[in-house]
């Protein structure tokens, strides 16, 4: 085995204990938390998450999955602080946002629960936007092990927050509180380590850099921001719709469904496409990157694919037994998504890679596809088929995450020809 295959599993393991901790503990808390929480009150977590996910993965204008890619270290640094400016502005006008209209959301969404939250909301878009740009420059600096401990102390500061909030009876605002609260702390672990490079980064004068790394970077906040709210929006926009026109509780068996199928997507996945984003810009500057590729690819098919079908199985009979008889419907909504959380599983990890060779407008084209394909088959479902709108949305997931991999395959399948037919020359 060479060296660079036993860092990347090395790295790869590294990640997945702190993930496994971190999910560990999330999971052991979540039979609590549903039996202290109704349904309708993990709707307007939903409904709150989609808010703050779908703004805060595009607030720092994408320069944050940038980091990564630049050979020098001052220009990754230069991309960390236009992204925390970017992250700060953002917020700032989401607060206004939320003084001016937020009265007219809520209403729409008949979540009368949200208000008590609605000033979490720029909270939750800044330490989240943070969060991603300062994990990105530890990806980079290749600081696993600080990011496996920063897991951990997300997922305890997150169901901290949700149980005591719930023993001391606040409400669906102490569920909601959570996730924010997790960004803070586990964004200090990060924020700790990265500031002494950006405090050396700024008494050498470098901020001059700013302009000259912010236009060659033009590509990202040009097209991958677009791209990643089109990403977002195709997965929380539909659960709002669903929210607005069904019952907020139904929105609630969604989230947890969810919830319990993305944890062998975070537990692995999540490490395996960090890891990749590490090393595919060397990857691709060495020209062998549809080869890396495909050999994460075949780990993503032997370690994933037998938990997600397992999980699908047999949700529909373990739900009411775990989470408490309310959620049978959750374990049934389980089994529609294992399709889409499979190709997921597979895509996510490797879909990096357009980025690193500059396909920006591609990946972009992809998502607002996505987007489309979800939100006009729910709303389909909304308006005709009425008590299978949830069931429309699983299936929807399956056909973008089935042709986002093929578009995947496809894109660096031309890359690699077009790369020896560069190097013959």
């Amino acid at each position: 085995m060479s060296n660079a295959k036993r860092s990347f599993i090395r790295s790869i393991s590294v990640l997945v204990g702190g993930t496994a901790a971190g999910q560990a503990i999330t999971a052991l808390a979540m039979p609590a938390l549903s039996r202290l929480y109704q349904p309708a009150d993990f709707g307007t977590l939903a409904v709150f998450m989609g808010i703050v996910t779908t703004v805060s993965v595009a607030a720092c204008l994408r320069y944050d999955i940038a980091i990564a890619v630049p050979e020098s270290d001052e220009d990754g640094l230069a991309l960390l602080a236009l992204s925390l400016i970017s992250a700060t502005l953002i917020s700032l006008l989401s607060a206004l946002a939320i003084a001016v209209g937020f009265d007219y959301l809520a209403e729409w969404l008949d979540a009368e629960h949200l208000h008590a939250g609605k000033w979490l909301i720029p909270v939750g878009i800044f330490s989240a936007a943070a969060w991603s740009a300062l994990q990105n420059w530890h990806i980079r600096k290749h600081n696993f092990p600080l990011m496996a401990r920063a897991r951990i102390s997300q997922a305890l500061a997150m169901v901290s927050t949700q149980s005591a909030s719930a023993l001391a009876s606040f409400g669906p605002v102490g569920l909601v509180a959570g996730p924010p609260v997790g960004f803070v702390v586990s964004g200090a672990w990060f924020l700790k380590r990265a500031l002494e490079d950006l405090l050396d980064w700024l008494k050498r004068g470098q901020i001059t850099d700013l302009r000259r790394v912010a236009r060659e970077f033009r590509r990202f906040p040009a097209y991958s921001t677009w791209e990643a709210l089109f990403n977002q929006a195709a997965i929380h926009l539909p659960i709002i719709l669903i929210a607005a026109s069904t019952t907020v509780a139904e929105a609630g068996y969604l989230m947890l469904a969810m919830y319990v199928l993305q944890a062998p997507l975070g537990l692995l996945g999540s490490a395996i496409g960090q890891v990749y984003l590490s090393r595919a810009p060397q990857a691709h500057r060495e020209g062998n990157l549809a080869e890396f590729t495909n050999e994460v690819l075949r780990n993503l098919v032997k370690a994933g694919t037998g938990p997600i079908l397992a999980i699908g199985v047999l949700s529909p009979v373990l739900f009411p037994l775990v989470f408490g008889p309310d959620w049978e419907r959750a374990g049934w909504l389980v089994a529609w998504m294992t399709p889409w959380f499979l190709l997921q599983f597979l895509a996510s990890p490797i879909s990096m890679a357009l980025h690193v060779v500059g396909a920006q407008r591609a990946a972009m084209g992809l998502q607002f596809f996505s987007l489309s394909i979800r939100l006009g088959m729910t709303w389909i479902a909304t308006t005709w088929m009425d008590g299978l709108v949830a069931e429309v949305y699983a299936v929807s997931g399956a056909i973008v995450y089935g042709s986002y991999f093929i578009a995947i395959k496809s894109h660096l399948a031309g890359y690699r020809a077009s790369s020896k037919n560069s190097s013959s020359i």
